[in-house]
Formats: C-alpha cells, structure tokens, sequence
C-alpha cells in the first residue's frame, strides 16, 4: 500500500481546486502561497506520482508544459492557439478515435 504525504494531498487539492488544467508551475505557485516551504520539485514529483496512481490526469502538450487535468474519465482537450490554454470537448469519447481518422492528406 502506497502512503500519501501531506505534499501530495496539498498538491491533489490544488489541481481539484484550479479545475483549468494548469502546469506544474501554476500547481506550485498556488500551493506555495499558503504552504511558503515546500519545494518546487516536491511539487512536480507529486504531480507525477499522483498522475501515475490515476488521481489526476497528466496531458502532454507538444510545444508546451504538460498540463494536468483533476477530471480522470476519458474525455478530449482542445488548446488554444493563441493564449495556449486547454479546454475539455463537450463531447463523448470515442475509443480508438485516433486509428479511425483517415490520414489523406499527409497530416
């Protein structure tokens, strides 16, 4: 049985509470400003661990910092070109949808 820290919980509650798929950064600004003493790399190993255990979802963003969401079903994002956030699609998730799309133009 895996033990959870006190950092962890800080650091679930966090991503929970933002609920706008943030980067590590944002998880650590946001818990060090109640919690001034904890450690930016105790922040990003917990959102590792805590997205490896399936508490959270980590999503990677090519071209950006990966972005970690507090909803864990199966879901689509969308990123914005120009401010860089991502959203959630209000849609029903497909298995396999990637596999399904027909690549005819070299994409």
């Amino acid at each position: 049985m895996k033990r959870k820290t006190i950092q962890q919980a800080l650091t679930l509650k966090a991503v929970r509470t933002m609920k706008n798929h943030p980067i590590a950064e944002e998880v650590y600004k946001a818990v060090s400003a109640e919690h001034p003493n904890i450690s930016r790399g105790t922040i990003y190993r917990n959102l590792n661990k805590l997205s490896e255990n399936g508490d959270i979802h980590g999503i990677e963003v090519p071209g950006g910092a990966d972005r970690f969401d507090h909803c864990c079903d199966k879901h689509y994002h969308v990123r914005c070109l120009q401010c860089g956030r991502v959203f959630d699609v209000d849609m029903d998730y497909i298995p396999d949808l990637e596999k399904a799309i027909r690549d005819t133009r070299g994409f």
